[in-house]
């Protein structure tokens, strides 16, 4: 088994599908401007492909288990890279949002696949450590340039192209994927189709419901019907998976509450990063007048660092521990996330944007890799789909649920007030994670402790 070959297919298809997000990102403005999206609708362009990838993930994440790993994977690739020469060619907004929820599915299909596959091919230890820092480090760096590159191509180009590119890389990592990673024979089973219908449709009524409440209010009936059919669909699904032979999500991995807690911390972090994302890049080419290209670069203080402490992680982690880093990690965000948010058009880019990305680079940087090995830490071999799929569902989760959370709340003000709204909202956002974290590693400590004093 060639491991140097599979970590390699499986971290550039995980760049695949980061990059993709935040080269859209740059690229929003333009996009609203030659589509003609509505500023509630634009959210969609990031919603339907966030919807549609949490809604299937766990499905697809026990595909991988039943069906065999390799098979899915390729499949998820090939869904993916057509889905995005169909956003490429988009003409309206209604072609390009439902070529991104398209997409999604491909991302559903694929990102459990490369998690279950780094798990199973890298033993527990020092090897599976470096590989989770470096699929970790891959989610944080890729997401940060994406930035760069979608702006350059939106300015010099097309954003367009950010998605073209996508054809000959899936090509090559679905022959490369046939080539050196070796297909897990199946398992058998049945696909738990009701419980990824009913988590589909409650996360997107969900959605749908904040979304809507930017512009029509709380008070408006359709909001709140898709707000308690959301709920209700959503408590079904955690019923029913109670009585599934199949699971798609099994209960039993939230039984370790270390792990659930990193699940929740996750959610509540991306839901931070992404309104960090989205209202500063809109900030600086609306508010500031930057360029595209220009706006990119100004996300290099964040990409740089992130990049910079990213690699050093297999090297902390086996130093500090995984724990220390994530409270750390947590902390510096917050501090960064919470300077940003005084962000004034008159403040000038150094003093109020460029050093709080610094702290906001190296908090992501220090926070996603102990998040993930949280995640799937102690996970039995037959739960590695699954527990890789709770991992990826609470990232678009917080992507999805925390960018139409942050959108209502930011309402229709000027932008720069909706920027501060925002990102003070993210702060707690990134406060309450830190908290969940801190009580969880506490309480671990507590027994184990009192496991020690009854011996």
């Amino acid at each position: 088994m060639n491991r140097r070959a599979i970590l390699a297919i499986i971290l550039v298809s995980y760049v695949m599908i980061v990059l993709d997000t935040s080269v859209l990102l740059t690229g929003l403005p333009k996009i609203h401007q030659e589509l003609g999206f509505s500023d509630s609708g634009l959210a969609w362009a990031h919603s339907a492909y966030t919807l549609t990838f949490g809604g299937f993930l766990l499905l697809a994440a026990r595909g991988g288990d039943i069906v065999g790993r390799r098979r899915m994977l390729v499949a998820g690739l090939a869904l993916f890279t057509l889905a995005s020469l169909a956003i490429g060619a988009a003409p309206s907004p209604a072609w390009l949002v439902g070529a991104r929820a398209v997409q999604g599915l491909g991302a559903a299909i694929l990102a459990p696949s490369t998690l279950a596959l780094l798990q199973t091919t890298f033993v527990e230890g020092a090897q599976r450590t470096r590989a989770v820092s470096l699929y970790s480090a891959t989610a944080g760096i890729a997401a940060s340039a994406g930035l760069v590159l979608g702006g350059l191509l939106a300015e010099w180009m097309s954003w367009r192209v950010g998605f073209f590119i996508n054809l000959p890389i899936g090509v090559a990592m679905i022959w490369a994927a046939l080539r050196y990673i070796p297909d897990s024979p199946p398992s058998g089973g049945r696909f738990d189709l009701a419980g990824a219908l009913t988590s589909t449709a409650g996360m997107s009524a969900l959605v749908y419901a904040f979304i809507r409440s930017a512009g029509a209010g709380w008070s408006d009936p359709l909001t709140l019907g898709m707000l308690a059919a959301g709920l209700l669909l959503l408590a079904a699904f955690v019923a029913g998976q109670r009585r599934a032979a199949q699971p798609i999500m099994p209960l039993r991995l939230f039984a370790d509450r270390q792990r659930a807690s990193a699940y929740a911390a996750r959610v509540l972090f991306l839901g931070a990063m992404i309104g960090f994302f989205f209202f500063t890049t809109q900030y600086l080419q609306t508010v500031l007048n930057y360029s595209p290209s220009l706006t990119g670069m100004a996300f290099l203080p964040m990409t740089l660092v992130n990049f910079a402490v990213a690699l050093q992680m297999p090297r902390l982690t086996r130093r500090y521990g995984n724990p220390l880093l994530l409270a750390c990690g947590l902390a510096v965000g917050l501090a960064g996330m919470a300077w940003l948010s005084r962000v004034t058009p008159d403040g000038g880019y150094w003093l109020t944007v460029a050093l709080p990305m610094v702290l906001i680079g190296a908090g992501q940087g220090m926070t996603l890799s102990p998040l993930t090995a949280a995640g799937i830490a102690g996970v039995a071999a037959q739960d590695a789909g699954a527990a890789s799929g709770v991992v990826n569902v609470a990232h678009q989760l917080g992507n999805s649920l925390g960018l139409a959370v942050l959108v209502a709340l930011a309402g229709a003000a000027p932008l720069a007030q909706r920027l501060t709204t925002a990102l003070t909202a993210s702060s707690v956002m990134l406060a309450l994670a830190l908290l969940l974290m801190a009580l969880a590693v506490q309480r671990r400590s507590g027994v184990a402790a009192s496991g020690l004093a009854d011996e």
